[in-house]
């Protein structure tokens, strides 16, 4: 690989209301102010366009993280900004208590989109996971009549779905989990990509089994071709439910709509955030067959802002996006440069990578630095991305990125991991 120039980004209005104190000094203030929750990179961002973000001094960095998949459509997508300006000018929230003129396009397009039937609007990934944890249950009780209280969910090990009490209960990740018990019952857990062992767990007490198609958090982690039909084809024969997490890898960024369609595999409910929100709010839904989410009753789930006007807008905008199928083929089309060009760094620091469409995980060699060192180096060739685990880094740019941009970004990387420019 050779060094590559760096592609003219857009110049974009000046800042005309920076806040008059410096990155460091705007990061030395959280300190005393702010829970320590995240170990955020040294960089205060100011403003952003498409796949370029600019810091409070005018510093401009190419965005590889994308948001962790919430930003897939760039910053600030002109569609989705657009609709988002014209929904706040008309309404914004009503509550549930009332219906609002957005939802029902919104939820019928996200369905038809997926496959499915029906829609639970919510907000945050993680309200999508307990969302269907409740459903999955209610179901088991009153469709596939498992003994009141006995319900268990089937996960994966490496897994990650949020980080509330009882999502955090059936994490193996010791950061997630220390000190945050008691823990909720209810769940087993079975290696990831172990047909054999998912089989084993399965009993008539079996509500669900609830995987990621691809483990994100876990360093881009894909599992075998057939493994997701087969978790479909065991779920089949237990007479439980398939629950897909499609949070990060749904909406386009593995190639596909969903990462289940790479196995033509259509689960019972499937789980959709970050980049259902367009970048702008926080969208999430659990999506599914009508006999499954029909469970549901007024007053038994519920949540103020699911389902809220402006985001059935912005939520709108973006199925009206991937309607088109536009961004799932630049995913899969780009997808092979970057797999390419991950390749090429084979034995110059990279000891293994990952890649589906436009998300990779890129284990780096522990003898040149940690996946928090290389990210900080990256960040100083213009390039954000974070690590996972230690030693690995995620890639996960927007799907507008184009494939100059992303030379650009595979050339930093080599520089960073081999200190020659290519």
């Amino acid at each position: 690989m050779t060094a590559a120039a760096r592609p003219t980004d857009p110049a974009g209005p000046t800042l005309a209301d920076r806040p008059g104190r410096s990155s460091a000094e705007l990061i030395r203030a959280e300190e005393p102010v702010l829970a320590h929750n995240y170990h955020p990179l040294p960089v205060v961002v100011a403003r952003a366009e498409g796949v370029w973000v600019e810091d409070v001094e005018g510093r401009r960095y190419l965005d590889m993280l994308a948001g962790y998949s919430a930003l897939n459509f760039g910053h600030r997508h002109p569609a989705l900004v657009e609709a988002a300006h014209r929904q706040l000018d008309r309404l914004t929230l009503t509550s549930r208590a009332f219906h609002n003129d957005r939802l029902a396009a919104f939820a019928e397009g996200l369905a038809g989109l997926t496959g499915l039937d029906m829609v639970l609007p919510m907000n945050t990934g993680a309200e999508a996971v307990e969302s269907a944890i409740k459903v999955a249950r209610k179901w088991a009780y009153e469709v596939k009549g498992v003994p009141d209280g006995r319900a268990t969910i089937v996960v994966a090990g490496g897994n990650f779905h949020g980080r509330t009490t009882t999502i955090v209960s059936f994490s193996d990740d010791p950061v997630a989990r220390d000190g945050f018990g008691p823990f909720t019952p209810g769940f087993r857990s079975v290696p990831y990509n172990d047909l054999a062992a998912l089989e084993a767990a399965l009993d008539e007490t079996t509500a669900a089994v609830l995987i990621e198609p691809i483990q994100g958090e876990a360093g881009v982690l894909i599992p075998d071709d057939g493994y997701l039909a087969g978790v479909r084809e065991l779920t089949r024969r237990a007479g439980c439910l398939f629950v897909a997490d499609e949070i990060q890898s749904g909406l386009g960024r593995t190639g596909r709509t969903l990462a289940v369609d790479h196995e033509s595999v259509l689960p019972d409910l499937v789980l959709l955030g970050k980049a259902l929100g367009g970048g702008i709010v926080p969208v999430s839904a659990v999506v599914g067959r009508r006999d499954v989410l029909g469970v549901l009753r007024p007053g038994e789930h519920g949540s103020t802002f699911g389902g809220n006007p402006l985001a059935a807008a912005v939520g709108s905008a973006v199925v009206a996006l991937l309607e088109s199928g536009e961004y799932q083929r630049r995913a899969a089309e780009l997808g092979a440069v970057l797999e390419s060009g991950l390749a090429a760094l084979a034995g110059k620091g990279v000891t293994a990578h990952r890649v589906r469409g436009l998300w990779a995980g890129v284990d780096v060699d522990p003898a040149i630095g940690t996946g928090r060192a290389v990210s900080e180096r990256l960040l100083g060739e213009g390039v954000l991305v974070k690590d996972t685990h230690g030693s690995t880094i995620r890639l996960a740019p927007p799907l507008t990125i184009t494939r100059d941009e992303l030379e650009w970004a595979l050339a930093a990387l080599e520089k960073v991991l081999t200190g020659t420019e290519g």
